[in-house]
């Protein structure tokens, strides 16, 4: 039967087709005047409903409405304590007030709700309404009588029975038109009886009465009392937002700092703050710019958490750049959790996934792992990325007090996103499944970030940014995943705080540059400006091109993007001869030699024809060692076995022009390492400038009170030439080979903190290898020997002695620079190189080269300007405004009580006003809240729109003595229309979201491909355990839990697909055997996962309206 053909009954009402009960209550009382009574019995009672019901109520003189509460844990209370439940009629009227005055807060915000809620008052007032709670009855039957004075078998009367209750919803008005199934009896036997029951009822709860002082009460304690002060709603709005903060630390923790160690404020909120977010979404970012001490705060995360989980059941594993190894050896050792802990390099990540190498424990037994540096690991395509996650994502195979299979992870980095949103979401994998994520609503990582990858992309390829496209974009990615993970403050933070402040008693003061010039002879500037050209336009770098000149025959699909890794490696390698240029004389000399050494290689590769391309292999360093071409290849296969890209080609193998590239970049190396081979020590002005200041300048007292310098270059050979050139006895060398041996000496000489301070030396030589991780205080003098590249690494360089605990009060920051004669004739800072990118490939370890946007200028007053504008720009701007809260709860905490008690939906109204350069004038702010987001909107009649957090906060700051003034006409209009925003973008970005996960290729063509990969496999296993096993390796794939599992499936089906060349094709019975190894190997990775929660419904927080 269609819908069309059912019968319309005139006796049931499910507010389908009209058919509601709100209409049968209409007709009733209109065509009915003699009815003069409404009784009701409801589960619960709206005040929506009460007011819909009102316009029909004029002629009716006694509504009673009688409300069921739960009353089953009451008689539960009795039973346990051996009593016979009569009925507990004061906690029954306080259910009942709770429940009408969270309607209240809840209903819909509009000025006829609220008046209607107002006129329930006066009914009750009046007499015509009544209402009583039953204090000892579950009662859930919902029940309407209506019938008029003296009713009798000859009078009309109606009793409604069913399932609406005295709601909109249950009347069948509004847009959501709840099912209800409701039957109308007028037989006067049915409706006496009704009545019967009901005065019955009615009795035994005459001792919970609701009356209109208890309902005002109620009123008095929500909105509708009447409007707060602007200082009130602000203070208000600072606690609903920072809800999830801490305002008062207990001073009696567990962290007692070691000896040497000072207790910041700044460090034990970033510890509480840090802790929340590693338990909540088992993983965060530490990220503190450098020199606020990150590598003790993630300690005492590290130790709070192993006081939470239990000494006995928790491991620790520490991931580190070895430059920093002592670091967080002391550190850990210090703070007395160095014996729960093991320490690893991030180059040796396969010791832990090595179940034979029984210096480590087993991936499963960690709880918590460290990953200084983590950005390190943006790169998903390396070998250390995926090393990592699979030590992060291994389960747990104990939890102790803490509960959950998953391992925490707290990823330490001052610059989680070096160069576009993917940065960020690589990291976020070492603790979050891409497609079944935790984040508060973002459940679809992969959907959230594809489209801003692109979009970001997009925005750079303009040759204008439009700047305010490109914040939209950062404040989107830095709401809904940054702030959540992320914990970051900068030395401004620091000092704007007067709580901090206080602690670290400021820092120093970071003098602009100073540049000192050097003069270049005619014969020295002309071979630097020839040395230029060579390097920036005639050399090829063939030698690092091969991959891109075979012949694709003969490549065989072996390497992915050639041409555009071979062009980054070219770039690399111009880049680095051109930094030795710069650097020092000596260094450009050894970088000359060895690219000639290793062209030559290639030549001597080429007359043998055996030409060995090798990712995993140092070939030169082979040659080096003298190996035979035998002993190479034999080594090569062993190598291809893993990894097919590490192969044997022949001559024939590559383009004719290749030998010809080859040849030519060889007669040039020859012929520039003749013009350099007699340059020598007399030769180097720079050096004499140098020296010269170390013998006048930068040792007076009044400049330098400690006597101490650091000096830095980024080329270890131009290091050992500054040794051997000053030689003295109070210079220490330090690079990556001593760094850790020396560590002990480097913090009794130059760290500003460490108790038994020695002079053994004042002067560090150093690669940017000191340039984090290391306390080098006592001085306050940088020398760059050589300009670093990009900002941030010069702050970096200069957060070395720009700590907390500095003697001096100035921070001096030398350059050196050719004279201006010199420079146009070299042309030094106008070098093309821009268009260098970084491009991390399969070949080894990541190259570390500088993007475009990280080249800023050669000039080190705009790099200087641009790291402090940087610091500037990452200020947590957020950070005063919690303070101002923190400081109420401290000072006045009976203030804070009072505001706190104030209602949702408290609200104000403000004169017109500007703020930042926006007009506020009838406009309404309002903040809603849902358990995953705080959204905040500014109204006006013409437009609805999102602000950012920090313009609300400002827009709703005010001081404690400004009065409020009367709300604009279209408040709640303005709120209506913010509420329709919201579920109109939520709506959208749903859809978006479905659209994304319905299209194949938003999995990714990886895991498109592993996924099909495995469904062809499915019919061959008969097995039930090996199918099982499948299934899960399946859906890690599809969830993204470990991102390598779907890079090698992807690569077992192209090599099922390969044809001809000098690769045989793989058998399916050989793929088959490799996908079961991958099953079994990955089989400890699954878990059942619980669905992901739900967005709740916004709830209106507060509004505030300005005047026009």
């Amino acid at each position: 039967m269609s819908q069309q053909d059912l019968p319309v009954s005139s006796h049931f009402f499910t507010n389908r087709n009209g058919n509601t009960l709100m209409q049968e209550f209409e007709g009733i009382l209109q065509n009915n005047p003699q009815i003069k009574n409404l009784d009701a019995v409801v589960g619960f009672l709206r005040a929506s409903g009460y007011f819909s019901l009102r316009p029909f109520l004029d002629s009716v003189h006694k509504v009673r409405i009688l409300i069921g509460i739960d009353v089953d844990k009451y008689i539960a209370r009795a039973h346990q304590k051996g009593e016979l439940f009569f009925g507990a009629e004061e906690e029954v009227k306080k259910d009942c007030l709770r429940l009408l005055k969270q309607d209240i807060e809840q209903s819909h915000y509009t000025k006829q709700v609220e008046d209607g809620m107002l006129q329930m008052v006066q009914d009750m007032l009046d007499g015509t309404l009544e209402l009583r709670a039953h204090p000892s009855k579950k009662i859930h039957a919902k029940l309407y009588i209506l019938y008029p004075d003296h009713f009798n078998q000859h009078t009309f009367g109606a009793a409604i029975t069913g399932s609406s209750n005295l709601s909109g919803n249950g009347l069948g008005i509004g847009e959501d038109k709840q099912y209800e199934f409701n039957v109308k009896l007028t037989q006067y036997d049915d409706v006496a009886f009704a009545q019967y029951e009901f005065e019955q009822l009615w009795e035994e709860a005459k001792g919970v009465p609701i009356d209109a002082e208890d309902y005002r009460a109620t009123l008095d304690q929500t909105y509708l009392k009447g409007d707060v002060t602007p200082y009130e709603l602000y203070i208000k709005m600072l606690m609903e937002y920072f809800s999830d903060r801490v305002l008062e630390v207990d001073r009696d923790d567990p962290f007692d700092m070691p000896e040497g160690y000072e207790k910041f404020e700044y460090q034990t909120d970033a510890v509480i703050e840090g802790y929340q977010k590693l338990i909540r979404y088992d993983g965060f970012f530490l990220a503190d710019v450098v020199g606020l001490g990150k590598t003790v705060i993630a300690t005492m995360i590290a130790k709070k958490f192993l006081i939470e989980n239990g000494r006995d059941n928790t491991k620790i594993l520490v991931v580190f750049p070895p430059a920093v190894e002592q670091n967080w050896k002391t550190t850990f050792k210090d703070f007395g959790i160095d014996k729960y802990t093991q320490f690893v390099s991030n180059g040796s990540l396969s010791k832990i996934l090595d179940d034979d190498n029984y210096n480590y424990w087993n991936a499963d037994e960690y709880d918590l792992v460290l990953v200084d540096e983590a950005h390190k690991f943006r790169n998903h395509t390396t070998g250390a990325f995926q090393q990592l996650q699979e030590i992060c994502k291994m389960p747990r195979v104990e939890t102790g007090n803490i509960p959950g299979y998953k391992k925490k992870v707290m990823l330490i980095s001052a610059t989680p996103m070096n160069n576009t949103p993917a940065d960020l979401y690589y990291q976020i994998l070492m603790f979050q499944d891409p497609r079944h994520c935790t984040i508060d609503g973002v459940p679809n990582l992969t959907a959230f970030f594809a489209p801003l990858v692109v979009e970001f992309r997009k925005l750079r390829k303009q040759e204008q940014i439009d700047m305010k496209e490109f914040k939209k974009l950062a404040e989107r990615v830095r709401d809904r995943v940054i702030k959540p993970l992320t914990v970051r403050r900068t030395r401004t933070d620091i000092e704007s705080i007067a709580r901090y402040n206080k602690d670290v008693h400021g820092f120093p003061k970071v003098a602009d540059p100073i540049k000192k010039e050097y003069e270049l002879n005619k014969h020295l500037a002309n071979l630097f400006k020839e040395a230029m050209e060579i390097l920036d336009k005639q050399l090829t770098y063939a030698r690092y091109q091969a991959i891109a000149y075979l012949k694709p025959e003969a490549a065989n699909g072996l390497y992915d993007n050639a041409e555009l890794i071979s062009r980054s490696l070219a770039g690399i390698r111009k880049n680095g001869l051109v930094k030795r240029l710069e650097s020092s004389f000596y260094a450009f000399k050894i970088s000359v030699e060895n690219f000639r050494q290793a062209n030559e290689n290639m030549l001597k590769m080429w007359e043998n024809d055996k030409i060995f391309i090798a990712p995993d292999m140092d070939i030169n360093q082979l040659y080096a060692l003298n190996y035979t071409d035998d002993e190479i290849e034999e080594k090569l296969n062993e190598k291809a076995e893993v990894n097919p890209k590490n192969a044997v080609f022949k001559r024939d193998d590559f383009l004719p022009e290749y030998i010809d590239m080859l040849r030519k970049d060889q007669q040039l190396l020859d012929e520039m390492w003749l013009q350099w081979e007699y340059i020598d020590d007399e030769d180097d002005s720079k050096f004499a400038k140098f020296d010269d200041l170390l013998k006048h300048e930068l040792f007076k007292k009044e400049r330098n009170p400690e006597g101490k310098i650091v000096v830095f270059s980024e080329s270890v050979d131009t290091i050992d030439y500054l040794a051997r050139r000053i030689n003295r006895k109070d210079a220490m060398v330090i690079s990556s080979q001593n760094r850790s041996s020396q560590f002990k000496t480097i913090r009794e000489n130059f760290d500003a903190n460490w108790k038994q301070k020695k002079n053994d030396y004042n002067i560090i030589l150093t690669s940017d290898v000191l340039a984090e991780g290391v306390n080098l205080h006592r001085s306050n003098i940088i020398i760059n020997y050589d300009t670093p590249w990009n900002s941030t690494r010069l702050m970096q360089r200069i957060g070395r002695v720009n700590r907390i605990g500095s003697k001096s009060d100035t921070i001096y920051n030398y350059v050196f620079y050719p004279s201006e004669q010199g420079n146009k004739e070299i042309k030094l800072n106008q070098i093309a190189l821009s268009k260098i990118q970084t491009f991390h490939t399969t070949f080894g370890e990541d190259n570390q080269i500088y993007s475009t946007e990280e080249i800023i200028d050669r000039d080190l007053d705009k790099l200087f300007k641009e790291g402090i504008k940087r610091e500037q720009e990452d200020r947590n701007l957020e950070l005063p405004f919690y303070e101002e809260l923190r400081s109420l709860y401290q000072q006045n905490r009976k203030e804070y009580k009072r505001i706190e008690r104030l209602s949702l939906r408290s609200r104000t109204g403000r004169e017109a006003r500007e703020v930042n350069g926006v007009t506020l004038s009838g406009d309404t702010l309002v903040f809603l809240k849902t358990n995953f987001r705080k959204l905040f909107y500014l109204v006006s009649d013409e437009q609805t729109r999102e602000v950012s957090v920090l313009d609300a906060l400002n827009y709703f700051k005010a001081k404690p003595d400004e009065k409020p003034v009367p709300r604009i006409a279209q408040h709640h209009e303005h709120v209506e229309k913010t509420v329709k925003e919201f579920y109109r973008v939520k709506e959208q970005e749903l859809h978006e979201e479905e659209q994304n996960q319905n299209q194949r290729s938003n999995l990714g063509a990886q895991v498109t491909t592993a996924v099909s990969l495995i469904n062809s496999m499915m019919p061959h296993i008969e097995d039930g355990d090996t199918r099982l096993r499948l299934v899960q390796l399946k859906e890690l794939a599809e969830r993204g839990t470990i991102t390598y599992i779907a890079k090698r499936l992807q690569r077992i089906q192209k090599d099922l697909q390969r044809q001809g060349g000098s690769k045989a094709k793989m058998t399916f019975e050989d793929a088959l055997k490799q996908v079961l190894e991958m099953a079994n190997h990955y089989n400890a990775y699954y878990r059942d996962t619980q669905h992901a929660e739900e967005e709740s419904d916004a709830t209106i927080i507060l509004s505030e309206s300005f005047s026009k």
